[in-house]
């Protein structure tokens, strides 16, 4: 059987009493949670770099490692280029010789050039990854007193959300998907929280509009869903104003 407009008003009256206690809970974290999920965010860039220094500085050292090994080459060539030059026919050969004595030098020489480069690009690796590491440690300590902070007050308000928690989510299981997406945008697009409201004193209670007297009538007999339209909001009722005895 359908909920009446009746039901279904007070239904998202409820949802909103739960979710502005989970608010107000919330909000005693202030910042906090934010400035947990940020330093998170932070380390887990840092340790990215370090993890791609560490792989150019690998990458780097594997280099020298290959010219290395291409002058230990050199250095073999040279000395079977010496050994032929003993036993040359001629000036044509002993010329020939000699140039590939010469290339292999010239080789040499570029792969010191080239190892001597990647050394100091190494330097500049460590010296950044250094850096890295001092802002990791920094900000592991700052992580772990946020958390702190943040865990102590958790504590003190869990059981609380817990319970709210739960009730929210049984609460929620009694009102219809359409009305429950409409409630839940209203509220994301309001700053304070507030998707459904009373009408107090001739106002809205989210945006302080009046709302006119036949306006309010029609919210008091509860028959349709009626909203604000200055902000939007959902208006469920309409509060008694309690008349005010004058001393004689």
């Amino acid at each position: 059987m359908e909920n009446t407009i009746a039901q279904k008003l007070d239904a998202l009256l409820k949802l909103q009493e739960i979710d502005s206690s989970l608010d107000e809970i919330r909000k005693t974290r202030g910042d906090l949670p934010e400035e947990v999920r940020d330093l998170e965010d932070e380390i887990a860039g840092i340790e990215t770099r370090l993890s791609k220094f560490k792989s150019e500085i690998s990458n780097l050292n594997a280099e020298i490692d290959n010219f290395k090994n291409s002058q230990k080459d050199g250095e073999k060539l040279i000395k079977k280029y010496k050994d032929q030059q003993m036993n040359v026919r001629n000036n044509r050969e002993y010329d020939a010789i000699t140039k590939e004595i010469e290339l292999q030098e010239l080789d040499m020489q570029l792969a010191d050039k080239k190892i001597n480069e990647a050394r100091a690009r190494i330097r500049l690796i460590e010296e950044d990854a250094n850096r890295a590491d001092a802002s990791l440690n920094d900000r592991n300590e700052d992580l772990k007193a946020k958390k702190g902070e943040l865990s102590v007050i958790t504590s003190e308000s869990e059981a609380e959300e817990q319970e709210l928690l739960s009730e929210r989510e049984k609460h929620v299981k009694k009102i219809e998907e359409r009305l429950l997406k409409s409630y839940q945008k209203i509220r994301d697009n309001s700053m304070n929280g507030l998707a459904v409201v009373n009408v107090s004193r001739g106002a809205c209670g989210g945006c302080f509009s009046i709302v006119p007297p036949q306006r309010q009538a029609d919210i008091r007999e509860r028959k349709k869903l009626i909203v604000c339209e200055h902000c939007g909001r959902i208006l469920a009722d309409v509060e008694s104003v309690e008349p005010v005895h004058q001393r004689r």
